[in-house]
């Protein structure tokens, strides 16, 4: 069992930066593949970043590639997504999720994570 908590949304003008957090409880961390998923009103959860076990392999959907960085640290039992040069369009609730993972395999389909947590706001104003 993983427990996921996300933190750093926010509002921010277009055009700055925000960075989201997500803790992990246990202490196998480095064996789960992490992954950040989006979901604006009226909209389906959409996959946005994700990164192997060991933060070797990372994977973007096009529309952030560039300005998102998603990253890991293993000894403290946390993934990162740094978003920069944001857009009203990426304003959503963002959620990290964990699965059990190969190593060197990054998953970009929601249906691929076993754990989620529970979301955290991101608006962006024009």
């Amino acid at each position: 069992q993983v427990q996921l908590v996300e933190s750093g949304g926010g509002l921010v003008q277009a055009g700055g930066s925000l960075r989201l957090s997500c803790a992990a409880s246990g202490r196998t961390f480095s064996s789960y593949c992490m992954g950040w998923f989006r979901q604006a009103p009226g909209k389906e959860r959409e996959f946005v970043a994700a990164i192997s076990r060991s933060g070797g392999k990372t994977y973007y959907v096009d529309s952030v590639k560039g300005r998102f960085t998603i990253s890991r640290d293993n000894a403290k039992n946390t993934v990162y997504l740094q978003m920069n040069s944001l857009k009203p369009e990426d304003t959503a609730v963002y959620y990290c999720a964990a699965v059990f993972g190969t190593y060197g395999v990054v998953v970009t389909t929601a249906r691929g994570y076993d754990y989620w947590g529970q979301g955290t706001q991101v608006t962006v104003s024009s």
